[in-house]
């Protein structure tokens, strides 16, 4: 269910009967009280329209429904996207109306799902136009160089699998934790990023259908960058925890 059209037809609707009220039916009523769906009209369009201002130009909440973003974004995390950071975008449609920023290297996206655009994806931002990415013996190279990538022991908030070590990763200026199997990986690329289009992975690199699988991340598909996990919440019958308030790295 796309909840930004939704909420785009209710917008619309209710602001056509508002508009229609204000314009006409207000003067034929002859001071006698309005319809109800006049009146819910009336009451919710402008609530439902900076709400819809809000989610469009400004934050939107999800929740991370898949480990494929372990360490640094746990199942049940509910994170706070900046829809302004790569530009103004018309809801729904996705064209960029103001020219703001870019995706960097590092950068936490979230996207419609190249091959579903009806479900939201959340990557690392890998390669960006122009760059040449290959990934070999589980290690990240841009443009011909290695990333660098440092064993790290994990603090204890996660259950590492087995087989598995966290290490710390730099990609453009940002500095992250990933996971990787300590069994033998898949290679990848080299492949040149295009115009417009942008290279994706997982920080749970051999857990993730990423870019790997399904190629690149058009512009028009963009939704935001995720900065910050505001309540993680996994189970509907557990209780909501805010214990782990952070900014996403």
């Amino acid at each position: 269910m796309d909840f930004t059209l939704i909420l785009v037809v209710i917008v619309l609707v209710s602001g056509v009967i508002y508009g229609l009220d204000l314009l006409y039916f207000k003067n034929k009523r002859n001071g006698r009280e309005p319809g109800i769906i006049i009146d819910y009209s009336r009451s919710f369009f402008p609530v439902l329209f900076l709400v819809l201002l809000l989610r469009s130009f400004l934050f939107e909440p999800f929740q991370i429904p898949s480990g494929s973003m372990l360490p640094t974004l746990k199942i049940g995390d509910f994170i706070l996207v900046n829809k302004f950071d790569y530009g103004l975008r018309l809801p729904v449609l996705g064209n960029t109306v103001v020219e703001v920023g870019e995706p960097k290297r590092g950068d936490v996206m979230v996207f419609k799902y190249p091959e579903d655009p009806r479900i939201n994806f959340i990557k690392r931002v890998v390669g960006i136009p122009g760059d040449t990415v290959e990934y070999r013996n589980k290690v990240v190279y841009i443009n011909g160089e290695a990333q660098t990538l440092t064993q790290v022991t994990p603090d204890g908030s996660l259950v590492v699998p087995p087989l598995t070590e966290e290490a710390s990763e730099q990609l453009g200026d940002r500095e992250h934790r990933i996971w990787r199997r300590m069994t033998q990986g898949r290679d990848f690329g080299p492949i040149q990023i295009p115009q417009g289009q942008y290279f994706v992975m997982g920080d749970n690199r051999d857990n993730s259908n990423d870019s790997r699988v399904w190629g690149f991340v058009d512009d028009s598909l963009i939704v935001g960058r995720a900065f910050a996990v505001w309540m993680h919440w996994e189970k509907l019958l557990s209780i909501p925890s805010f214990s782990d308030v952070r900014i996403i790295q």
